[in-house]
């Protein structure tokens, strides 16, 4: 009986040896990085599109690539997150395209935004990745044909299709690109999604994190 009972002392000891160590580590991988004070707010510029209250106390920002696979594949978390926490919680967007049909991607949102309609074209072109993306180690012969595709979407989401190809042709967003992408590298980002919240970086990517930093900053 003496024994036993060492050892279920001994085995109750390890579980909360392991408890600590769990907690301690979930802390740490979660535990935000605070953005680097430069006196300037390179995380959201006047013209930066915004979803959600402007009073909101908690603002998520979010540095995309609309032809990262990761953006795409976070998006309905970060939908979900937000949904959650509606009225309490917004949403800014800062264009960060990295890959080879990006800008054309990037330039179709914008316009779409002029129009009122940025989020829904966020979300389209994300649901039209698979068909308009580079397919990674392919030859260019059997790449997609981006630029086809995006002057048919235009049609297709309700943008004027000539003011949509002189957009392109005239790079008329490419500054806006340029600046937000020297933002992003002010800011230490350095791929995409890159997310922060209030300010501080989500260290990992993933709907748990988020949902949990966001709650803390709302206790705050």
């Amino acid at each position: 009986m003496k024994k036993e009972t060492v050892l279920l002392g001994v085995i109750a000891g390890l579980v909360v040896i392991a408890a600590i160590i769990g907690a301690s580590y979930y802390r740490s991988a979660t535990a935000p990085e605070p953005v680097p004070d430069t006196g300037t707010n390179y995380l959201i510029r006047p013209d930066s599109p915004v979803l959600g209250p402007e009073d909101a106390p908690v603002t998520i920002v979010e540095f995309y690539d609309p032809e990262c696979e990761s953006c795409a594949a976070f998006h309905d978390s970060l939908k979900r997150v937000l949904d959650e926490n509606k009225g309490k919680t917004r949403l800014v967007a800062r264009l960060m395209p990295l890959h080879p049909n990006s800008a054309l991607a990037a330039t179709f949102i914008e316009l779409a935004g002029e129009q009122g309609k940025y989020w829904e074209a966020q979300e389209f072109v994300f649901k039209k990745q698979p068909e308009w993306g580079t397919i990674h180690g392919a030859p260019a012969t059997e790449q997609p044909d981006a630029s086809a595709m995006f002057d048919k979407y235009a049609v297709d989401f309700g943008l004027d299709p000539e003011k949509f190809r002189a957009a392109v042709n005239d790079r008329r967003y490419m500054d806006k690109f340029q600046r937000d992408l020297e933002d992003g590298r002010r800011l230490g980002v350095s791929k995409t999604p890159t997310i922060f919240v209030n300010g501080k970086v989500l260290m990992r990517l993933s709907e748990s994190d988020l949902r949990y930093l966001v709650e803390r900053e709302l206790k705050n």
